[in-house]
């Protein structure tokens, strides 16, 4: 099962997460709170980080930018992150191939 981050999805993920393992479904989110939470894979941006430039834009707005001449950006680093307990948890063995492309792994 994939699971989309939205509003949604992401203040019902320990609903998600508890039927994805009830159900024994291996599951990918699209934020790392997921996995800490129990969920399987992530595969997206790192929200601290987001955040973190987020708070670089708006001193810069404090202190006189105007916000439509400031560029727009995108993230550019993608966290691959796996929980290992949840993958025995569901009779899931990942490959070790795997586990080295991982920028991390919580077991």
């Amino acid at each position: 099962m994939l699971v989309f981050t939205d509003g949604l999805t992401y203040a019902r993920r320990r609903d998600i997460i508890a039927f994805a393992a009830s159900e024994r479904l291996p599951t990918m989110y699209g934020s790392r709170e997921s996995v800490d939470d129990g969920g399987l894979i992530s595969y997206g941006v790192n929200l601290t980080a987001i955040y973190r430039r987020a708070a670089t834009y708006i001193d810069k707005i404090l202190k006189g930018a105007k916000a439509g001449d400031l560029p727009v950006e995108q993230p550019t680093i993608l966290e691959l992150i796996i929980n290992l307990k949840t993958a025995k948890g569901i009779g899931l063995a990942i490959q070790e191939s795997f586990l080295l492309r991982a920028d991390q792994v919580l077991e």
